[in-house]
This record gives structure tokens, C-alpha cells and sequence, in this order.
């Protein structure tokens, strides 16, 4: 039974990292395909860029739908946004105050909360997250790329910006130089196209290739020490798809680097709903209840941590300092403790 869950346990990981490079590899090649085709560089971040940024999560839960693991795709998405805000920008907050940017006021967290209502609604409807469900709300994620490109490109006022669309980051051509000496061989191949389309291929490759390694690696632990699939997507899987946004977060926050750390999270959320959940439903219709356990209130959770992210966000300052993000921390804690004791 030990080397069974180490072997799991390194399947896991393995899935992670394979999961976040494959998904670096695919928005470069993507990326630069669509420049090579003269698609705007602001259209590229807004589409392609938050396609991959999202596409551990997308992968985890529709590797994990096709093969009836519904427990691990439902709670891949639950999981990670309910982390993404009460332990991401809860840990954040401990290090420096995180202001609220106007876009994330006035657009973004009235998107987040009503995408958060919605899979809980579909969900209790008739208990599962149908397809037709899950066409509504991928139409409504692309209704809502659509106004930001529009809107971003009205705004434009520097030629050769690219606006990313889960931070609303403006990205700058001295920036770009600036992320070119990681690999100046891999950034000096980009030149080419046949290079561009092998790495977009093999990205995606890669993508699915680690999501299906880490979702065995998790049914596997789950049948060994005899927990529900729900227990596992929730927190392990959710884990890992969020670990990029974990580091990120916690590192910029560190250095005070926080104008864009709670859209960055809220565009990854809205994501995480809209596209990861509404599509894996096409795919394969996803029931809000595994081996038994119903996920309804940990959907309520999720959407109970928007609302506090939203409270903090709209109090005077509009900014989560270290008391919300103590609450936030306190909130993550009590749920974790209520899913052990679940176990």
C-alpha cells in the first residue's frame, strides 16, 4: 500500500508539472501563430493567452468527465476557486494590502458572483451540470471575452500593448524583451513558424499527457486510503491546478507588487466556471454528486467566498487588508477542517 500511494503521490506532481509547462508551451506557440497570421497582439492575450492560463484546470477536469471521475471534475473547479480567493489572496493580504482596480469593481466581481450563483443554480436544478447548461455558459464566457476585447480595444491609447484577460495586465513591448532571457534559444526559435505550430502541438500534447497522469495518480490515492473522489478533487487536484497562481501571488505580494493580484485571481475564477466547468459539461455531462456526496455545499462555499472577496473589495478603500485577509485565511481553515472530518 505505501509504494502504491508514493507512486501515485509522484504521478500527482509529475501531472503538475507537465500540466503548467505543456500549458507555457501551448500559449507561446499559439500566441505566436496568431501574431504570424497579423492577429492583434491585444486580441492574442485576451483569447489565447487566457485559454492557456486556463487549460490545467480545463484539462484535469475533462480528462477526469470522460473517464466518469466526476468527483475529481467537479472539485477541481470548486476547489480551486474557493483556494483561489480565501487562501491565495488570504496568504497575499498577510503581506501586503491588495487594492481593487476599477475594472474588477465595476466588471469583473459582479461577473464573478452571478457565474458563482449560476453553477450553484444549475447544479441544485436537477442536480447536475447538463449540457445545455454548459453551453449557456460558455456562450455567456464568450459574450463576456468579446466585451472586454471591444472595450480593451476602444481603450487602447500604446500601439504593440497586449492585454491579458484574467489580470487585465498591460503588457508592454520593453516588458516582453524583458521575458526573453529565461532560454534565448527556445525565444530564438520563436521566429519560425514551423517551430510555433510544433510547439502549440506538442503543448497541447503535453497539457493532456499531465492531466491524465495527475487524475490517475489521484483516483488512485483515493481508492487506496479509501476516500471519496469528491475529498481528493477538492484538495488535491485543486491544489495543484492552483499552484501557479499560489507562487505567483504570494511572490508578488511579497515584493508589493499587488495592483493586479485580485484581478488576476477573479479573471482565473470566472475561468474556471465559465470555461473549465461549461465545457467539460458538453463534453460530458458533469453530476453534482460523487459516490454519494453532493457537491451543492461546496458550490454554496465558492460562492460564499466571492461574496466576502466582494465585501471587502466594495467597503471604503476598496482593498483587502490584513484583517480580510485573516478572515479569508480563518474561512479557508474552518472548510478544510470540515472536509477532513468528512473524510
Amino acid at each position: 500500500m505505501f509504494w502504491t500511494i508514493f507512486w501515485a503521490v509522484i504521478m500527482v506532481i509529475g501531472g503538475f508539472v507537465l500540466l503548467v509547462k505543456g500549458a507555457d508551451w501551448f500559449v507561446d506557440g499559439a500566441a505566436g501563430l496568431a501574431a504570424k497570421l497579423r492577429i492583434p497582439q491585444l486580441v492574442i492575450g485576451l483569447t489565447i493567452v487566457a485559454f492557456g492560463t486556463s487549460a490545467p484546470e480545463l484539462a484535469t477536469s475533462v480528462i477526469s468527465a470522460i473517464g466518469g471521475d466526476v468527483g475529481i471534475a467537479v472539485g477541481n473547479v470548486l476547489g480551486s476557486n474557493i483556494m483561489n480567493i480565501l487562501l491565495i489572496l488570504g496568504l497575499s493580504a498577510m503581506f501586503s494590502v491588495l487594492p481593487v482596480q476599477k475594472d474588477s469593481l465595476l466588471i469583473d466581481l459582479p461577473v464573478l458572483l452571478g457565474a458563482s450563483a449560476l453553477i450553484v443554480l444549475f447544479g441544485a436544478f436537477d442536480n447536475e451540470i447538463g449540457r445545455l447548461e454548459g453551453g449557456i455558459m460558455v456562450f455567456l464566457l464568450i459574450a463576456y471575452t468579446v466585451f472586454l476585447v471591444m472595450k480593451a480595444l476602444r481603450q487602447r491609447d500604446k500601439e504593440g500593448a497586449m492585454v491579458a484577460l484574467e489580470n487585465h495586465e498591460v503588457v508592454t513591448e520593453e516588458t516582453e524583451k524583458k521575458r526573453k532571457g529565461f532560454n534565448g534559444w527556445y525565444d530564438g526559435m520563436k521566429k519560425y513558424t514551423w517551430f510555433l505550430a510544433i510547439a502549440t502541438v506538442v503543448g497541447l500534447g503535453i497539457v493532456v499527457g499531465g492531466a491524465m497522469l495527475a487524475v490517475e495518480g489521484a483516483k488512485t490515492i483515493a481508492a487506496e486510503i479509501g476516500i471519496n473522489q469528491k475529498i481528493i478533487g477538492l484538495t488535491v487536484v485543486a491544489i495543484g491546478t492552483s499552484l501557479p497562481e499560489l507562487i505567483t501571488s504570494v511572490v508578488a505580494a511579497k515584493k508589493g507588487e499587488t495592483d493586479i493580484a485580485v484581478g488576476n485571481i477573479v479573471g482565473s475564477n470566472i475561468f474556471n466556471i465559465m470555461l473549465v466547468a461549461g465545457l467539460s459539461a458538453v463534453i460530458m455531462p458533469l453530476p453534482f454528486a460523487s459516490q454519494g456526496a453532493t457537491f451543492l455545499w461546496d458550490g454554496v462555499i465558492a460562492f460564499g467566498a466571492a461574496a466576502l472577496l466582494a465585501l471587502c473589495a466594495y467597503l471604503p478603500g476598496h482593498k483587502i487588508n490584513r484583517v480580510g485577509g485573516g478572515v479569508m485565511l480563518a474561512s479557508f481553515a474552518a472548510y478544510y477542517a470540515y472536509l477532513f472530518i468528512m473524510m
